[in-house]
């Protein structure tokens, strides 16, 4: 019995996002089919976006787009698809950056925020086997030092990617410990460091000067540290994705956004909003647990797979 050959990563996203698409293909797409579009369909498109997840903002402006494209024709579910991600694509393009951690100073220490239960760990732990099987050197800090099970699970990764591992104490002082581990970083030629945090949302002030107080020492090392902060968002929470991005993004220092589970959830659109509201750009997306499902951002190949479309060209 041979092995499947492994889906590209297009493949896998039109995958992950099957659910997302389903619902637009179903509640958005189907109503418009074979009808021309006029006011009344394009007000109703709008609302049904809004009901995606979009938002009203973007949702208001993918349905003038749309209209602008298929205004008082007849269209079959191929165009409306092809009109949508277009629409989606325009939308999202100027949210889209990469994320290169190779290509920047040396050590190149990227701080990874979000609530607990976002998949910041796990997200940290595949750039670092990403990192490591291109050869690059990387320390793992585990500054989540409260959560002792944070700690194990990032070890694991750790030790799985190759990465070396620093960790203190439970307890012990976060910003200590990722000022000692950016130090032996410089002393000893690493290429990357990447640094867990707490997401304890019960007390947000305490998290947030937490957060700050590790970037304050970090920066007595390198004024230009951290080089990369990566806020960690949830698909699955839906619009509280939005309230998160408010409490970390405009405090944090947020440099770029990480969507992740985007397979698990029917509101996929979610990621619209949240690109609006954030001025951070989208930088990374994840749609499953394995090391090579999570990927950069394309805002094309994203608003392609969101309408249900197959890969035309762009290279993923």
């Amino acid at each position: 019995m041979t092995d499947q050959p492994k889906k590209g990563w297009f493949a896998r996203l039109t995958e992950g996002l099957s659910k997302s698409s389903r619902q637009i293909t179903e509640e958005v797409v189907g109503a418009f089919v074979k009808q021309p579009l006029d006011t009344a369909a394009l007000e109703a498109l709008e609302e049904q976006l809004i009901e995606a997840d979009l938002g009203p903002a973007a949702a208001a402006r993918i349905a003038a787009r749309i209209g602008e494209l298929r205004f008082g024709k007849a269209s079959d579910d191929r165009e409306i698809k092809e009109a949508l991600a277009q629409a989606v694509a325009e939308e999202l393009k100027p949210n889209e950056a990469s994320f290169d951690p190779l290509s920047g100073p040396k050590p190149f220490v990227v701080l990874f925020v979000g609530v607990n239960g976002s998949g910041k760990t796990t997200t940290l732990g595949k750039i670092a086997a990403d990192l490591t099987r291109k050869g690059a050197k990387v320390m793992v800090v585990a500054g989540d030092t409260f959560r002792a099970a944070a700690v194990g699970q990032l070890r694991i990764w750790a030790e799985r990617a190759g990465a070396d591992f620093e960790s203190r104490s439970d307890g012990a002082d976060a910003a200590g410990l990722a000022y000692d581990a950016y130090e032996k970083a410089r002393a000893e030629n690493y290429d990357v460091v990447l640094i867990d945090t707490a997401g304890r949302l019960q007390n947000k002030q305490a998290l947030m000067d937490e957060l700050l107080k590790i970037i304050r020492v970090l920066k007595k090392i390198d004024p230009e540290a951290p080089h990369e902060v990566l806020l960690v968002l949830d698909a699955t929470v839906g619009r509280n994705a939005l309230a998160q991005e408010q409490i970390f993004g405009r405090t944090a220092y947020v440099s770029g956004l990480v969507m992740t589970k985007l397979d698990g959830t029917s509101r996929g659109g979610v990621l619209v909003p949240v690109a609006n509201a954030s001025d951070a750009p989208i930088k990374l997306i994840g749609v499953g647990e394995g090391i090579e499902d999570l990927q950069p951002f394309d805002a094309r190949a994203f608003a392609r797979s969101l309408a249900g479309l197959e890969d035309e060209g762009t290279g993923r």
